[in-house]
C-alpha cells in the first residue's frame, strides 16, 4: 500500500487507514483482531481511534492486540480527545485539563506511552482556541503525542488554528467524499495554505458509495440499525442514488468495483493524505485492499464531480 507524508511534515501514513468507530460495539474482539492483522498483512499502518468510540472500550481492545496481534512498531496511531458520548449524547469539552486527562486515560487504555498523532476531535465554542491548542503543544512537548493535529474544524477555524499555534498542526480529520464535496469551499483552500494534510473519515459515504444500498437497505447494515440509521439516511435521499448510480456506471466501465473508483477519486483529491475506512469485518476489508486505488481517467472523474457536485 502506498505510504503518503502528511501535509508538509514528514509524519507518513497509509494511503488507508482504519478506523475504529464500530470497535466494541458492531465488532467484536475477534473479528477486530482480523481486521487488525489483514490491514497490516496489506501494508496498511494507520489506526485512528478516540477516547469517544464505545467510551473508551475502542482504545481498550486495541491496546489488548498491541503486543500480541501487532507490534506496537508496526502500527500508526491516532487518536482524539474532547468529546465524549453517552446516552446516545455528544458533548465537547476541549479545555486544557479535560484534554490532557483524556490524554492520560487513552494511553492506559493503549498501553502505549505515546501516540503517534493526537487530535483535538472538535471545535468548542465555549472553550479558548488557545487554551485547546496549548493542551495539544504539551502533549507533543512530554513525548506523548509525535504530532497533532484538529478535526471537524472547518475551513476558518482551520485557517485560524494554523496561524496561531506556536508549533506544527500537521493534519486534519474531516469528512470527504462523492457525497460530501462541502470541504471544498474553504476547509481544502485552508488545509493547503497551511500546509496541513486533510484525512478524510467516512470517504465513502457512510457506506453509500459502496453500492451496497442500491434498491435495499440490507439487514445487517448500519441503515437498518436504530442506533446508526440516523448517520446513513442523508445519502440515501435521491441525490445521493443518482451519484451511486454514476459511481456504478464508472465501475463497470473501469472493469472495477464502485468502492474502488470513489476511494481512487478521493486520494487523487488535493491535500488529501488518507481515507479512513470503517470496514466493520474482514470481508469489507479484503474488498477494500484489493482495489486498485489509482486515479481514475480524467473524463470519468469529470463526470463523477459534475454529478455530485449539486
Amino acid at each position: 500500500m502506498q505510504q503518503r507524508y502528511v501535509g508538509n511534515s514528514g509524519f507518513r501514513v497509509s494511503s488507508v487507514s482504519l478506523g475504529t468507530m464500530s470497535w466494541a460495539q458492531e465488532t467484536d474482539e475477534q473479528e477486530a483482531a482480523e481486521l487488525l492483522h489483514t490491514f497490516i498483512a496489506a501494508g496498511g499502518t494507520l489506526i485512528d481511534t478516540a477516547a469517544s468510540y464505545a467510551q473508551g472500550q475502542a482504545e481498550a481492545m486495541l491496546g489488548a492486540m498491541l503486543g500480541d496481534v501487532v507490534a506496537r512498531s508496526e502500527v500508526v496511531i491516532s487518536t482524539k480527545a474532547g468529546v465524549s458520548t453517552s446516552d446516545a449524547r455528544r458533548s465537547v469539552d476541549a479545555s486544557r485539563g479535560a484534554m490532557l486527562s483524556s490524554l492520560d486515560a487513552s494511553l492506559a487504555r493503549l498501553g502505549t506511552d505515546y501516540v503517534d498523532i493526537w487530535f483535538a476531535h472538535a471545535w468548542d465554542d465555549n472553550v479558548p482556541l488557545d487554551e485547546t491548542l496549548s493542551a495539544l503543544e504539551l502533549a507533543q512537548r512530554s513525548g506523548r503525542a509525535r504530532y497533532v493535529g484538529i478535526s471537524n474544524y472547518n475551513g476558518w477555524q482551520t485557517a485560524k488554528a494554523a496561524a496561531v499555534a506556536g508549533f506544527t498542526l500537521v493534519a486534519n480529520q474531516s469528512e470527504y467524499s462523492l457525497l460530501q464535496r462541502k470541504p471544498e469551499e474553504e476547509l481544502v483552500p485552508a488545509i493547503e495554505d497551511a500546509g496541513l494534510g486533510l484525512m478524510a473519515w467516512a470517504p465513502l459515504g457512510r457506506g453509500v458509495l459502496s453500492g451496497k444500498y442500491r434498491g435495499q437497505i440490507p439487514g445487517d447494515s448500519r441503515a437498518a440499525q436504530g442506533r446508526l440509521s440516523a448517520y446513513v439516511e442523508p445519502y440515501l435521499e435521491a441525490r445521493g442514488s443518482r451519484v451511486v448510480e454514476a459511481v456504478a456506471m464508472a465501475a463497470r466501465g473501469l472493469g472495477r468495483t464502485p468502492l474502488d473508483v470513489s476511494l481512487s477519486w478521493l486520494l487523487s483529491r488535493p491535500g488529501v493524505a488518507t481515507a479512513i475506512v470503517g470496514a466493520r469485518n474482514t470481508v469489507q476489508l479484503k474488498e477494500l485492499m484489493d482495489s486498485q486505488l489509482t486515479p481514475l481517467p480524467t473524463e470519468i472523474a469529470r463526470a463523477l464531480e459534475d454529478v455530485s457536485a449539486d
